[in-house]
């Protein structure tokens, strides 16, 4: 069965979690335990009706302020498909929490009140979306019972969040839009009676219909070294095998390969799962690949097929999400990880603060805050192998580290 991963992203009290919680309760997914704890706590607190954000928001803080502070992911499934949704908080300070709730999924629903219609979060959350590439984007227009299921109210929203995605260099991502109740269920999982003028689908059959394709699906091959296998036994006394996951493509025995950053080349000799080999592995594989050559391979290394290789170099510019309380300023030193790879990196400029409406940029700023996004070039302590993001997820993002505290400060997308 296929798994479908989705991020869910909205403003404070667009209706993340009743959402979600309404979609557990429609589809049978709610645990018999769970389900009394969350009539016998909506009891408590005088509502007539079921509060379904109890079905997701876990800390204490959450449930005291009723708000989503961290990332919850919730598991469930359909008859046709598995599915993982990333709860995210809808709080601005929240923002490097939905980055990473989004990093890896296939696609996102984007919440919006229907009262308040398109707001800075909004903005901000669309942003991201675009940012991280996510090609099947939901614009689910939430509480359209309080708006007498207003047509109008609903157009309204729409053309302003086409006229956002008219601004917006990614030109690949689909947009569906749907008017949805998630406290009475209006076309979450059951079509409304409510909104005979709306004639799509269910968000619930429209996820149902989603090609869960794998996030990487690029064409090139990468295959970063995980470990380098020796065993000490006398059957497999000159075995040496190299560990890791398949992104991008395929590979093949006898495929011509090249090994970075060193540019070595060989061809592929086996490839082994455990105990057995195989002719060709997928992309998203854990395989051991062993090459006809003895050739110099470490850990951090990357295996490509010749003609195929990535950008090597020690600088770089890139587009990153800053995640720490210390603002960024040029000339400061982490530790970057980009993959199995590592390296000291310095940040010699700091170019611009991308400002998250669309309407622009901020010049040279001085430093970067705690949840904005901006454009910084780095220099790096030895050579890395990469891509564009735009070109290939997995091999065009990274992380920094802060060498003093070894906290993560800053997720970073390579142009």
């Amino acid at each position: 069965m296929k798994v479908l991963k989705i991020a869910t992203a909205g403003s404070v009290d667009d209706g993340k979690s009743t959402l979600i919680g309404r979609i557990l309760y429609d589809t049978k997914s709610l645990t018999d335990d769970k389900l009394e704890a969350i009539e016998e706590k909506s009891q408590q607190r005088g509502f007539d009706y079921l509060d379904f954000s109890l079905a997701t928001d876990g800390l204490v803080a959450e449930r005291e302020q009723g708000i989503t502070i961290d990332v919850a992911h919730i598991y469930f499934s359909t008859p046709s498909k598995s599915f993982i949704i990333a709860d995210t908080p809808g709080h601005i300070e929240y923002t490097r929490n939905m980055v990473t709730g989004a990093s890896t999924a296939q696609a996102s629903i984007v919440l919006i009140d229907a009262r308040n219609g398109v707001v800075e979060q909004t903005y901000r959350h669309f942003f991201i979306n675009n940012l991280l590439r996510i090609k099947d984007v939901v614009i689910a227009v939430n509480k359209m019972d309080l708006v007498d299921y207003s047509e109008e109210k609903y157009n309204v929203i729409k053309g302003e969040i086409e006229y956002l995605a008219s601004k917006s260099e990614y030109k690949g991502q689909n947009l569906t839009f749907i008017p949805l109740s998630a406290l009475k269920g209006d076309n979450v999982v059951e079509k409304s009676d409510n909104m005979a003028w709306y004639k799509g689908e269910t968000l619930m059959h429209h996820l149902e219909n989603l090609d869960a394709e794998d996030i990487n699906d690029e064409s090139q091959t990468r295959f970063p070294v995980q470990t380098v296998i020796r065993p000490k036994t006398e059957e497999y006394h000159d075995f040496r095998g190299y560990a890791g996951k398949i992104y991008g493509g395929d590979f093949e025995v006898g495929d011509d390969v090249a090994v970075l950053p060193s540019l070595t080349k060989s061809k592929i000799k086996t490839i082994n799962f455990f105990d057995k080999e195989y002719q060709k592995a997928k992309r998203g594989s854990s395989v051991t690949i062993t090459l006809e050559d003895n050739v110099n391979v470490s850990r951090g290394d990357m295996l490509v097929k010749t003609n195929e290789e990535p950008k090597i170099a020690k600088q770089l510019d890139a587009t990153i999400c800053w995640m720490d309380k210390e603002p960024l300023q040029a000339s400061q030193k982490y530790y970057i990880k980009h993959g199995v790879n590592d390296a000291q990196a310095k940040i010699t400029q700091l170019s611009s603060i991308i400002k998250t409406d669309f309407s622009g940029i901020e010049e040279n700023p001085s430093e970067l805050e705690l949840n904005q996004i901006g454009d910084i070039q780095l220099k790096l302590s030895k050579p890395l192998a990469f891509d564009a993001y735009k070109n290939n997820k997995s091999n065009g993002s990274f992380i920094l580290i802060n060498p003093k505290t070894n906290n993560t400060v800053g997720v970073g997308f390579i142009k």
